[in-house]
Order: C-alpha cells, then structure tokens, then sequence
C-alpha cells in the first residue's frame, strides 16, 4: 500500500535558481516548512529570512544529502538545470527512497532520463512558459494554463455570442465546444457559472476545453 502523504508535509527544495526560488517562495507563502538547498553561498544567505531553513550543501554527494536528512523529507524538488548534476542528485534521492521527487527538465530527452531513473514528476518551466507566452500574443485571451491531452483553461472576454442571455440560451458547450466555467464582473470576485448565468460585455470569463476549440471560441466576434 502507498504511503499517503500529508498536504502540509515539508518540502525540500534543491537549487535556487530562478525556478527553485520561485518554487521555494511560494511554498513559503502557502505556509508550508521548506528546506532550501544551494552551493552557492550567496544564494543561501539570500534565502536564508525568506524561508524556513537554507543550507549550503553539494547534493551530487549522497553523503551530503544524508548529512542534512534529507532522507526525512517526504518531498524533495530539483529545480537544478544542468542535465548531469540534476541526473546525479535524482538518482542520490532514489537511493534515499525519497517518496515523492519532483524534477525540473530543460529538454524532453532530460526528461525521460529523470523519469527513467525514479523522478516521480517532471516539470518543463521554460516549455510550459512559452506555450503559455505563445497563446496569449494573440491578445484574444487574458490567461491560459494548459493539461494534459491538449486540455485547457483560459480568461477572456466574453464573445458577443454568449452575452446578453441565460448561458443554457447560447447553448455554448454544444455548439462551441467549451465551458464557461466562471464569470467575473467589475468589482466583484470570480463566480461560477451556470444556465441562468448571463454575462455582459463588462465582465470576463473563464471557459474550460481542448486548445483549439477554445482559441475558436476566443477569436468569435467580441
């Protein structure tokens, strides 16, 4: 049987980098306990108020890792972006049996290897930002996360088509093949959406599909 992880296990964050930082950053702000990771010194003392605790260590030396119980955490991130140091410090955890490791990959080739050798998640910042970056120069939508199996959800403002009536009216999901999810007017905060719903051309909109459909949607007379 699986060991279950507690939502507010702490969470080792190897490498403060960009992403590390980020990662370790807004792990702080969720109130979770982080353990930041780094060589370089500078980077450490940076750290070192912002969250729970740094410390300077190389985590390509298994021994290093076992000296700062790493080994105790149940979730560790490598947000470290050199393929061979990344591939060592994956494989040093596995050997730890940490249950849960999280690994950034600059390439899909770096990927496989993470995955290969145990990372139970890996992560494409720099891909993902630019697929994100890429629909929205469009200017037709607002924000845009994209899943798996080309699946999506995205901020926009809301089509002519679906204004001014119930949503059950406009028959949106069947003949555009998207969701409006949630709906946004002027002053107030994000609320679900549901048949009765009826949206102007003041507020904005939160629609769920796959990728094209949604940039079809998006691109409708506004």
């Amino acid at each position: 049987m699986v060991e279950r992880i507690p939502v507010d296990a702490p969470v080792a964050v190897i490498g403060l980098g960009r992403f590390g930082a980020a990662t370790a950053g807004q792990l702080n702000r969720l109130d979770r306990e982080v353990l930041a990771v780094d060589t370089n010194p500078a980077l450490v003392q940076k750290w070192a108020d912002r969250v729970t605790h740094t410390i300077e260590a190389d985590a390509r030396n298994p021994e290093a890792l076992r000296q700062i119980g790493i080994g105790e955490f149940q979730i560790v991130v490598v947000a470290v972006g050199n393929l061979e140091a990344s591939v060592l410090i994956t494989a040093n955890l596995v050997d730890l049996k940490v249950p849960q490791i999280w690994a950034k990959a600059s390439t899909q080739s770096h990927g496989k290897i993470l995955a290969r050798i145990g990372a139970n998640h890996v992560v494409y910042p720099e891909a993902q930002a630019g697929t994100r970056v890429a629909h929205l120069v469009s200017g037709r939508l607002l924000d845009f996360i994209q899943f798996d199996d080309d699946y999506a959800i995205a901020k926009l403002y809301p089509p002519k088509v679906i204004r001014d009536k119930p949503l059950g009216r406009s028959v949106v999901r069947t003949k555009y093949r998207v969701t409006v999810v949630g709906v946004k007017s002027p002053g107030k905060e994000f609320t679900y959406a549901t048949e009765e719903t009826v949206i102007t051309n003041h507020d904005l909109v939160i629609v769920s599909g796959h990728v094209g459909d949604i940039e079809r949607f998006a691109s409708l007379d506004r």
